[in-house]
C-alpha cells in the first residue's frame, strides 16, 4: 500500500464514524481536519469534495456491518439457516454499531432524501443490492426444497428489510433495544412457521 492510499484509508477510517453520528451535511471541513489531524490540504489532496469523502465514509459504515454477516450467512448450511442469521446478527451486534452511530443505510437514506442526490443514489443501489441477495437466498431455498413454494421472494424480502430497519430506527431514537428485539423475533417468526417447509 502507497503512503497516498494509507493516507486515504486513515481519512476514512476516522471520517466514516463521524459522518454517521453528525450527518453528511452535518459534518464539516473542521471536524474531518479534528478528527484525522490533517490540513485542508492533505485531505483534498486525497479527495475532490467533502461529497467524495462522505460517499468513502458510507461505503466504509456499511462495510462494518456487511462483512461479518455475509461471513455468517457463507458458513451457514441451507437457506433457512442464512435467513436466520439476519435477526440473530442483528440482535447481538446492534449495541456495536449503534455507538458509531447507527445503522449507515439507515442515516444516510433519511438524509440524503431530498439533500443528497449522489448519496441517494448510492443508498438506492446498496438498498436494491441487499434485497436482490435477499431474495437469492429465498429462491434457492424454494428449489432445495427448504422454503414454502407459495413464499414471494421479492415481498418477503422486502418485509424483511422494513423489520430491520424499522426495529434499528425505533430501538435508535428511543434508547431502548426492545423494538429492535421485537422485530427480530417476528422475523424469526416468519422464517420458522411461516417458510419453512
Amino acid at each position: 500500500m502507497s503512503k497516498a492510499e494509507r493516507t486515504t484509508k486513515f481519512i476514512i477510517e476516522k471520517a466514516a464514524p463521524i459522518f454517521n453520528k453528525k450527518g453528511y451535511a452535518g459534518t464539516s471541513l473542521s471536524d474531518l481536519i479534528k478528527a484525522t489531524g490533517l490540513t485542508k490540504g492533505a485531505i483534498y489532496g486525497n479527495f475532490n469534495n467533502k461529497d467524495e469523502v462522505a460517499i468513502a465514509a458510507f461505503d466504509y459504515n456499511l462495510s462494518y456491518i456487511n462483512k461479518p454477516i455475509a461471513e455468517m450467512i457463507r458458513a451457514k448450511e441451507n437457506s433457512i439457516e442464512k435467513l436466520l442469521v439476519m435477526p440473530e446478527f442483528y440482535k447481538k451486534w446492534y449495541v456495536h454499531f449503534a455507538e458509531r452511530g447507527g445503522c449507515a443505510m439507515l442515516n444516510a437514506s433519511v438524509e440524503a432524501d431530498d439533500n443528497h442526490p449522489l448519496l441517494k443514489k448510492k443508498v438506492a443501489a446498496t438498498v436494491n443490492s441487499w434485497k436482490k441477495s435477499i431474495e437469492k437466498i429465498i429462491i434457492s431455498g424454494i428449489s432445495n426444497g427448504e422454503i414454502k413454494s407459495g413464499i414471494d421472494p421479492s415481498k418477503m424480502s422486502s418485509t424483511f428489510i422494513a423489520l430491520i430497519e424499522g426495529g434499528i430506527m425505533m430501538s435508535k431514537i428511543t434508547d431502548d433495544t426492545s423494538h429492535l428485539n421485537v422485530a427480530m423475533e417476528r422475523m424469526e417468526q416468519i422464517i420458522n412457521t411461516e417458510m419453512k417447509k
